[in-house]
């Protein structure tokens, strides 16, 4: 029946024990005969990168841009070669530090070429890399030091003051600090003082040699500890050995080999989303892996742009809040045009769309009409973009639509969690009916979905729908120092991922909601909060959302950043005074925020209950520094209830007063 998938186990009923029922196990077509295998040469991800030095030693692989003078130029390369003499010296020089196979060592910064050099000494030496989040800020850093026992730690220089800070509470591991550049004689001294020697990324490069041996390296090693923010509670260390990592990069050249093409050493990625998680790692990696070239980022959110136009890649990867970005800049531009322009993106947009719809390849849909409509949005990208990449959470449909449409290339959304080595679940090429979904299982995983009755969802109905569940070859081995949370998601050989799906008519998964985030009203209703939390963002006026329900109340109430040229706009076509934190405060702002609001929700079919009854607009936006979000942007709904308590308590009286 199912086009991309097979079916390799039938559903079982719900136990008497209480176990729910589970629906089929599903694997993808590519892997119809089993589970797509390592081959035996491969031990450690530091083959793929010493097989490409073999390969292509004089290729470009990491590249950033040169600062001539306060500006940035073009990009200055490192060769493959280059780097493997590097990373043979800090890895040498890493052992000289008494840090041994099975140690581990931290990573601390912003995506740089030390980043992938530290990463691949640790890969060569068969040392557990933990990257310390660069966004997490201090105490988390301490915390992750602490648990993961890590006894040397490379640092960007604009980090050094906070891993300083913390030192004296880190002391019992850590005894070893490399600069991703320069350190200071000052930092130098405080950390001696506490028993840590301190290195610049000279000094520790000179230190090492090129012929030093490596040791056996295994598939059973770990290769890192992978540290989630997770929504609630200290972060989790997810352990991943090398075979999960590996097989996840080769799943990845699989998959691309039977439906688009192979990376090659002719592409070049563009490396800007968090190094310290698994989406870019495994991106990174398979670029090695394939002999590509990487060009940094500066770092700099103002520049990100303009970096892109500089280096011209070829593969880019974003998740949703990115993409969401570049839709909306674009969507401004068009409205901005005048009504000829608009009507002619309007006609080439349908045009092209229809075309896709009925089956066309993307180089096939509109040639025409990509040169004289779409390129401007391609060139907006460097020029030379083939395939987008989306993952970290589920894009809205309307937005991979439009980039579908406009971006001239290739995309594909996939779904994944760090448990689960990154991607598990990911659209194939050129397949339109999977817009809106996050495609078939990779080919080292099979996936089923387990009842969630309480939410009413039933994986043995005719649509199947209920928690995802994943077994196979890219899972984790577990919590770091935590069996306990481990027993907790892993059930009789079955990872539960939390998340909720329904399996479409083609074999792909869309996510609809999420196991955790449901309340009940006091009226009984459920309330699947992420889902309205997705349809009220496609309100134009709203950055982002927190939407809250109190068991003992009947409806909603939400907190909203508003985005600021609406509330200015609003204010001066109303004749109100004041800068934006005063406007957010202004009692008639909160009443338009919330009527456009709920007038998003009754266009897009959202239940009365669904409705927001007030809200509060909040001038400062939701962040890290107050606990409120994860490094992924995902809200931490108990700090943010802790933290807008009493401004919840008052929006619940105000509404309830303003019913009477």
């Amino acid at each position: 029946m199912w086009d991309y998938t097979v079916k390799v186990e039938e559903g079982r009923a719900a136990a008497d024990n209480g176990k729910p029922s589970a629906g089929a196990v599903y694997r993808s077509i590519y892997a119809k005969d089993g589970l797509m295998e390592i081959p035996p040469a491969f031990q450690s991800p530091w083959d793929f990168f010493s097989e490409s030095v073999k390969t292509n030693p004089k290729n470009p692989m990491l590249g950033r841009r040169q600062i001539i003078d306060g500006k940035a130029g073009s990009y200055s390369w490192l060769t493959y070669q280059e780097v493997y003499n590097t990373t043979l010296k800090i890895g040498s020089s890493i052992r000289s530090r008494g840090v041994n196979p099975g140690d581990r060592c931290g990573i601390y910064g912003a995506n740089c070429p030390e980043w992938i050099i530290a990463m691949e000494a640790c890969n060569g030496h068969a040392i557990t890399y933990v990257p310390l989040y660069d966004s997490l800020g201090a105490n988390a850093v301490e915390y992750i030091i602490n648990h993961a026992e890590v006894s040397i730690a490379f640092v960007q220089e604009s980090k050094l003051p906070a891993i300083l800070t913390c030192l004296s509470k880190c002391t019992p591991h850590l005894k070893t600090i490399v600069s991703f550049g320069k350190i200071s004689d000052k930092q130098k001294e405080a950390a001696e003082e506490l028993g840590v020697a301190c290195f610049s990324w000279e000094e520790f490069t000179s230190m090492g040699n090129l012929d030093s041996d490596l040791p056996p390296r295994e598939k059973k090693n770990t290769c890192t500890i992978m540290y989630t923010s997770g929504t609630t509670g200290e972060p989790k260390g997810v352990i991943l050995n090398n075979d999960a990592f590996m097989a996840e990069v080769l799943s990845m050249d699989q998959l691309l080999l039977e439906t688009d093409k192979q990376f090659s050493d002719e592409d070049v990625y563009f490396s800007f989303l968090p190094l310290a998680h698994i989406f870019d790692q495994i991106i990174e990696t398979y670029s090695i892996s394939r002999g590509s070239s990487i060009g940094f980022w500066q770092g700099d959110i103002r520049y990100l742009i303009e970096d892109l136009l500089v280096l011209k890649p070829t593969i880019f990867c974003g998740v949703p809040r990115v993409y969401d970005r570049i839709y909306t800049g674009i969507m401004d531009k068009i409205s901005a045009g005048g009504s000829l322009k608009k009507a002619l993106f309007q006609y080439a947009y349908n045009y092209k769309l229809r075309n896709l719809e009925k089956g066309l390849k993307q180089e096939e849909a509109s040639p025409l009409l990509d040169k004289l409509v779409f390129d401007k949005i391609k060139q907006g990208f460097g020029g030379q973009v083939r395939l987008m990449l989306s993952g970290a959470a589920p894009l809205p449909k309307h937005i991979e639509e439009f980039l579908r449409v406009t971006c001239c290339c290739v995309l594909s959304q996939g779904y994944g969690l760090t448990e689960s080595c990154g991607g598990c679940f990911t659209s194939i090429a050129n397949v339109f009916p999977m817009i809106g979904t996050v495609g078939v299982p990779m080919t080292t995983i099979e996936a089923r979905l387990e009842s969630v009755p309480e939410m009413g969802y039933d994986a043995l109905s005719s649509v199947p729908r209920g928690e995802i569940c994943l077994r196979g070859t890219t899972l984790f081995s577990g919590y770091h120092k935590r069996q306990d949370l481990t027993e907790d998601v892993v059930v009789d050989g079955w990872f539960h991922t939390g998340d909720i799906g329904e399996w479409q008519l083609n074999g792909a998964m869309k996510i609809i909601d999420r196991k955790k985030n449901i309340f009940k009203l006091s009226q009984g209703e459920y309330v699947a909060v992420e889902r309205i939390e997705s349809t009220y963002s496609r309100c134009s006026l709203v950055t982002s959302i927190w939407v809250y329900g109190n068991s003992f109340e009947s409806f909603l109430v939400a907190v909203v950043v508003p985005e600021k040229k609406a509330l200015e706009d609003w204010a001066a076509n109303n004749e109100v005074k004041g800068d934006f934190k005063s406007l957010c405060s202004d009692s008639k702002a909160s009443k338009y925020f919330l009527d456009e609001l709920n007038g998003t929700a009754k266009r897009y079919n959202l239940r009365g209950f669904e409705m927001l009854r007030a809200v509060h607009l909040e001038p400062i936006p939701f962040d890290i520094d107050r606990d409120l979000i994860t490094p992924t942007f995902k809200l931490k709904r108990p700090q943010l209830l802790k933290y807008y308590k009493d401004c919840i308590d008052k929006l619940y009286s105000v509404a309830k007063g303003t019913k009477a």
